[in-house]
């Protein structure tokens, strides 16, 4: 049976719907972006999220399903993210996904938005050169993003199928570029900036340590990495060009190597022979690179997303919500948004990190 699913993404700042098959074929993918809205402020303002979450909503899902040919009717199922996030631009998405299942009579089934980017690989999108291997379950699968990093094991689609191996014990390794980014007066959003300049720099002329390398771990810290980052700016207040991108490209190739170190250790352990790597971070260069670098030094097969399946989009939720659906597994008016996911966590949060969730 091959299912036609709507996927509603409202998560964080981009306000985005899909329709995708069971199969993995994108038959639409739109995205509102937020970041002009919150450039300005350096992050992203909860309240001015869900604002515009409701403005933009509905015009996006409308064009989702004009692109796709369909009407809503058409569809087998509706598929929303429903956690983790920001509660009230969750909220937005959640309610109306309900709204339009209860009028059309279209199946209900709620996402975990990190099952939607481990499974973002499926989509069947323009393969990345070096890193399309073909896909299949188990493998090992490193999320890294702006609220998220941790590695995964994942034996099939559904949630009782994926482990956490490791995770970030404070700042998520997104959240990291874009302070240091802040740091250097770059912007946000600061990651592709500090990649951009990175490509420029000397990896070698600063030499950051590498946060909890130790091989036998398979968590992560970055708020230590912020703090040298921070404790060498403040140092040296007189900075040419050629100085910041010396240090975006230390701090990059820091960040991006104990990504792959563990991300490597945690195949080892587990006896994996496919590594992934997903999330907005999995469109950094480097990461990139290291990741292909190591795959093949080692004989592993390794598949990353093209840029338009890294960053949050309505594709990847579709695409999850329909291994739901043929599964066998639905939801109904009672759906509620969370801001913890659906997956065990095994890493201990650290108190500040613990603090941001629940400002959430």
């Amino acid at each position: 049976m091959v299912a036609w699913v709507l996927g509603v993404e409202s998560s964080c700042d981009e306000t985005a719907a899909a329709v995708v098959s069971s199969d993995g074929d994108v038959a639409s993918d739109v995205v509102h972006s937020q970041v002009k809205l919150h450039a300005p402020y350096g992050g992203v303002v909860p309240e001015l999220a869900s604002r515009d979450h409701l403005r933009a909503a509905g015009p996006v899902i409308r064009e989702a399903l004009a692109r796709a040919g369909k009407d809503l009717r058409e569809v087998d199922a509706i598929a929303v993210t429903c956690r983790p996030g920001l509660i009230g631009a969750l909220l937005v998405g959640v309610q109306l996904a309900k709204g339009l299942s209860f009028a059309s009579g279209v199946p209900l089934v709620g996402v975990d938005h990190l099952i939607g980017h481990l499974l973002a690989p499926f989509l069947r999108r323009e393969p990345v050169p070096g890193a399309d291997a073909p896909l299949s379950f188990p493998y090992a699968g490193l999320l890294a993003s702006g609220g998220h990093t941790a590695i995964y094991r994942v034996d099939g689609p559904l949630a009782p199928q994926i482990r956490e191996l490791g995770a970030t014990r404070d700042d998520a390794a997104g959240e990291c570029f874009d302070k240091v980014a802040k740091l250097l007066g770059l912007g946000y959003p600061g990651g592709p900036v500090v990649d951009r300049l990175a490509k420029q720099g000397d990896p070698t002329r600063i030499p950051f340590v590498r946060p909890m390398a130790q091989r036998k771990s398979l968590e992560f810290s970055f708020s230590g990495l912020k703090t040298q980052v921070a404790e060498w700016v403040a140092s040296h207040p007189e900075r040419d060009e050629q100085t910041v991108a010396d240090v975006c490209a230390s701090f990059q190739a820091t960040a991006t190597r104990v990504l792959i170190d563990k991300l490597i250790a945690a195949a080892d352990s587990e006896g994996l022979h496919h590594l992934v790597i997903t999330g907005g971070v999995a469109a950094n260069r480097e990461l990139r690179a290291r990741a292909i670098e190591a795959a093949k030094a080692r004989g592993l097969a390794l598949t990353v997303p093209p840029l338009a399946s890294c960053t949050d989009n309505a594709a990847m939720i579709a695409y999850a919500g329909a291994q739901r659906f043929i599964a066998g597994e639905r939801d109904d008016g009672r759906l509620l948004a969370s801001s913890q996911s659906v997956l065990p966590r095994r890493t201990h949060r650290g108190p500040a990190a613990t603090r941001r969730l629940e400002a959430r």
